[in-house]
């Protein structure tokens, strides 16, 4: 008799290996990360391992996978009756992770191997695309509301702010004493500076 698959177990035992095999991609890289060591470090066989990911690769793609937070928190911000409250809001939505002890080192990574791999750099460029999108609107309607500098483009405006975002990663993945978190508040003031029209107000930022 074949044993029915219990999805729920199914789901759990296969986030559990991808918890494991993502800090190793962080720390190894995907290149020098083993089958081996990611069943060693998720406490399972070889031949346990594949009935969850056909190879490697498929599991640095899961480590990769859509963030419903984030894809929820983007939502909002589309249908947000505050633009500059909701650009605010995307901006630590997206420059929390980099406070977690991997997640810089994952999105390096990720972006060395996204030159190798066209379906992850598609992803990759499907992830920015939508959050340029969603910035730049928010920047346009903050704009017509007269709460940001209406000189700005919000194309090449959306641009600096995620570049400004990445930074945080960037700076957490090459330098130990990094700390995203304390630098953030920096971050966003330099945004209330550089995109309000009121910028004398800035010290008092929300």
């Amino acid at each position: 008799m074949v044993r029915k698959l219990d999805p729920a177990k199914h789901q759990a035992r296969r986030q559990h290996i991808v918890n494991a095999a993502a800090k190793l991609f962080a720390v190894k890289g995907f290149d020098r990360t083993t089958t081996a060591e990611i069943c060693k470090a998720a406490g399972i066989s070889a031949g346990n391992l594949f009935h969850y990911f056909s190879n490697k690769r498929a599991i640095f793609l899961a480590v990769l996978e859509e963030d419903e937070e984030r894809a929820e928190g983007l939502a909002r911000a589309r249908t947000s009756d505050d633009p500059w409250a909701a650009l605010l809001e995307v901006v630590d939505l997206l420059a929390a992770p980099a406070a977690e002890p991997s997640t810089p080192h994952l999105v390096m990574e990720a972006m060395v191997q996204a030159h190798r791999d066209p379906e992850l750099g598609a992803r990759l460029s499907r992830d920015n695309d939508e959050e340029h999108a969603v910035i730049a609107a928010l920047i346009a309607e903050a704009a017509a509301d007269g709460r940001i500098d209406p000189g700005l483009k919000p194309d090449d405006t959306a641009t600096w702010v995620l570049a400004l975002i990445a930074s945080l990663y960037t700076g957490a993945a090459t330098d130990p004493s990094f700390a995203p978190a304390e630098q953030l508040p920096i971050l966003k003031l330099i945004l209330h500076r550089f995109l309000r029209t009121d910028s004398s107000s800035a010290g008092n930022m929300p």
